[in-house]
């Protein structure tokens, strides 16, 4: 009882900002008050009115020829689709991406076209590992993902939170997925299993200084960054080629949330982040972000002492700094969460004129990857599903017949290509531009996580990031242990030096101060 006390205690107390109702826990009153009655007769799936006595009661009565009662029944328990493997739990929101800065010059796509264009865009932000039913507050890197309607169709931009991402070698995502996830033995998170893989692929360590550190938890999704993570090949009219990555960084500022903080917080609401998110738009407090890039010529890629490429380092802004682009805003939660965020695809397949996409397996990979993963989850039509449909364009494509939804599934055109019936014919490019071809070495990034933890963390997030890793290696066994505090010292040996030390001790307060960095 005292437990069900304080759980409704919390659900009052997240209703309500001040003294005003939040927009997430007034949804359903807000549909009241629009309406000034029934809309309507009720119907089954198939359009038949139903009768008053079918939906009061089936006592008594023959249940099969009770309609209502076999729609809802059949139908309810087929209601749930296919998890997502990962980013499963997410938030959702509509808005537009304005043009501020023309980038005409290296980059010939419609959405970037002149200043002031708005692009009607998708956003969906998640975290990697949680599942549906898990916390907004857990330590994990996050998914960034954009989705922009163009005239010529629909260009996604499938991002993280962190500027970097784990590993080089797509052959490596099915084991990081494994290992991370729960044990299949015990259904347990299992700290030998992360830190196995860790330790084994230390690359991935690059982006774990900032998920064991302060970024590992935002506060909210208005508060994230979001980040490109692929150096996407552009071109433009006359068919130059340029380079880019992109940069979203939140107008209302980066914020994030301690470990103590997300802790508690996530014993109250779960949905922290996404009920944030949907009570801002609803009180018209509509988050933004500026969008930036940085810029590559063919002789940057050609000169640089590193893999421009490699998803595992970041491009560093003294060396190719940040060009504004646009405006990033969302101002329209989901009418429907089911429809318009659950059904959200995307692909980083989805290119437009201008935009090539990225040279790497990395992206080669996920191209097959996140289309297999909806064709899986929403079949073979799930561009279909009216929240993924190019918008500003007419699809005239080729493709019939499968799982619905089909829409008019072509008509009466041609089904198949070259045809002499007047079907759909390609267009042609003058100035066609491949993607660049690239050697990528074996990954190593040491010396850009050496530099995050050294001179992009103060004194305090160095402390709080040893704490984090600390409470996590702790529950694996020596041998991981050792191994971890060997890649740490290689990325700086103050590191090292704290993380052997707390694993010694089993507390923290052995490594508050900065004791290796005042003795040596």
């Amino acid at each position: 009882m005292l437990r069900l006390t304080i759980a409704l205690l919390a659900m009052v107390a997240v209703a309500k900002t001040g003294n005003e109702p939040a927009p997430a826990a007034q949804q359903i009153v807000a549909f009241k008050q629009r309406t000034s009655g029934p809309i309507g007769i009720m119907t089954t799936s198939a359009g038949s009115p139903i009768e008053l006595k079918d939906a009061s009661s089936t006592l008594n009565s023959n249940l099969i020829l009770n309609e209502y009662f076999m729609d809802s029944l059949t139908h309810i328990v087929r209601e749930r689709i296919p998890e997502r493997l990962v980013h499963a739990k997410a938030a959702g929101a509509f808005g537009y991406f304005e043009v501020t800065h023309d980038i005409k010059n290296i980059c010939k796509a419609k959405l970037f076209s002149k200043i002031g264009k708005k692009t009607p865009v998708a956003a969906r932000f998640s975290p990697v590992i949680v599942q549906r039913g898990g916390t907004d507050t857990s330590r994990d890197a996050r998914g960034f993902a954009i989705k922009f309607y163009t005239e010529d169709g629909n260009f996604d931009i499938v991002g993280f939170n962190t500027p970097m991402y784990a590993y080089k070698d797509p052959l490596l995502f099915s084991s990081f997925v494994r290992a991370l996830k729960r044990n299949p033995a015990t259904n347990l998170v299992d700290g030998n299993t992360l830190w196995d893989f860790l330790t084994l692929q230390p690359e991935n360590l690059h982006m774990f200084l900032l998920v064991f550190g302060d970024r590992g938890v935002p506060d909210g999704y208005r508060h994230m960054p979001g980040f490109s993570i692929q150096t996407y090949q552009v071109v433009n009219e006359s068919g130059e080629k340029h380079f880019v990555r992109f940069h979203f960084i939140p107008d209302a500022g980066i914020k994030n949330l301690n470990s103590k903080q997300a802790q508690k917080i996530s014993g109250i609401d779960p949905d922290y982040a996404t009920r944030d998110l949907y009570n801002a738009i609803g009180k018209g407090k509509f988050p933004s972000w500026s969008v930036s890039i940085q810029i590559l010529t063919l002789d940057d890629v050609k000169n640089a002492k590193f893999d421009v490429f490699d998803v595992t380092k970041v491009l560093p802004q003294d060396e190719f700094p940040l060009k504004p682009l646009g405006r990033l805003v969302l101002n329209k939660n989901p009418t429907n969460y089911f429809a318009e965020v659950e059904q959200l695809a995307f692909n980083p397949a989805n290119l437009v004129p201008g935009i090539l996409g990225g040279p790497t397996k990395i992206f080669e990979a996920r191209r097959l990857a996140y289309r297999d993963a909806q064709y899986y989850r929403l079949g073979a039509n799930f561009n279909k599903i009216p929240v993924n449909c190019p918008i500003q364009n007419h699809v005239l494509a080729y493709n019939r017949d499968g799982r619905p939804p089909v829409k008019d599934n072509g008509k009466d055109t041609p089904n198949y290509y070259p045809n002499t019936f007047n079907g759909p014919v390609p267009y042609k490019d003058e100035n066609r531009v491949d993607l660049i071809e690239i050697y990528q070495d074996d990954p190593n990034n040491f010396d850009q996580a050496r530099e995050l933890y050294m001179n992009e963390m103060t004194k305090e997030e160095r402390s709080r990031l040893v704490e984090n890793i600390l409470y996590s290696l702790g529950g694996a066994i020596e041998e991981l242990q050792d191994r971890a505090v060997k890649i740490f010292t290689i990325i700086h040996p103050d590191l090292g030096y704290r993380i052997s030390q707390g694993l010694k001790v089993n507390r923290t307060s052995y490594y508050r101060d900065d004791e290796w960095l005042n003795n040596n």
